[in-house]
């Protein structure tokens, strides 16, 4: 089989990029290991579109996923899908999981030129996070303790043209990352501090990790369950574990880095990627 492999642009991974790069070639590399072939694209060499229908996927750029969608609608097989990718821009990705039934903290999505303090009366303190699209800078997830903060904050969005936020309660507990692959039994789940694995360092602000007992299989449910509704193959993300053993999900990444555990991950995704096209070549064959 013939795939496209489309990596990330660097600007959409904010202190992970030599990790991104890394998982998007071990990938292909196994893909080339099985005996196909694999050409490789960044982001802005596929703008006019590609030839192959065959797609594995690292972009977020939104010119390109409209591109992806485009092709998607034409035939082409692509992972992840460009509509789950845009499922994943911020308010997108919290009004599917509302209406999905995820557990996940009390939030609302606000206009950021209307920075009403009425809006943080139940929410406070919370986290304001950019709804347009993933975080791309440290201040595009920002703590707020109160309204006046809060309030500020939609302000400096405001002035960097970012219409819309969500705002999310803050849930105290314990942040555990974790990564799977759709259709899989792969789940891996970590703290951050095991492996010094942070893009902004926003963790800190939950303060000592105190290792709250929680169910595995329970979160490794959560997150699939949140994968079928964002529509999304390769996937991670954050959860909190409460005190009282409650999970709250908190965010969902298309294609993640993996960085702890890319070497066991990658021939996984390569599988997954490779057996959603077979499938889809034998269903086409056969009909």
């Amino acid at each position: 089989m013939l795939f496209a492999g489309i990596s990330r642009n660097r600007r959409f991974s904010p202190n992970h990029t030599g990790n991104d790069r890394a998982v998007f070639e071990l990938v292909a590399a196994h893909l080339r290991g099985m005996g196909h072939q694999v050409n490789e694209y960044g982001e802005e060499e596929c703008l006019k579109g590609v030839g192959e229908r065959y797609i594995f996927t690292m972009a977020r750029e939104p010119q390109v996923v409209r591109m992806l969608q485009a092709l998607e609608n034409d035939g082409a097989r692509v992972i992840n899908s460009g509509y789950g990718i845009e499922n994943c821009y911020r308010s997108n990705m919290t009004r599917l999981l509302n209406e999905g039934g995820v557990p996940v903290p009390e939030n609302i999505t606000v206009n950021t030129r209307e920075p009403a303090a009425a809006n943080f009366l139940n929410l406070s303190p919370c986290w304001i996070k950019r709804g347009d699209f993933h975080a791309i800078h440290r201040e595009d997830v920002s703590f707020a303790r109160n309204a006046d903060e809060g309030c500020a904050i939609l302000a400096e969005f405001d002035s960097r043209g970012i219409e819309t936020a969500v705002l999310s309660k803050h849930i105290a507990g314990d942040l555990v990352k974790f990564y799977g692959i759709r259709g899989t039994d792969f789940f891996f789940h970590f703290y951050p501090e095991e492996f010094q694995h942070s893009k902004f360092g926003n963790e800190a602000i939950n303060g000592k990790t105190e290792r709250y007992p929680f169910r595995i299989n329970e979160l490794k449910s959560i997150s699939a369950q949140a994968a079928d509704v964002l529509n999304i193959d390769i996937y991670g993300g954050d959860a909190i574990i409460a005190p009282d053993e409650s999970i709250y999900l908190i965010d969902m990444n298309d294609f993640p880095s993996f960085a702890p555990c890319r070497e066991s991950a990658a021939p996984v995704i390569a599988q997954r990627i490779l057996g959603t096209n077979l499938r889809l070549i034998f269903k086409t064959a056969t009909s």
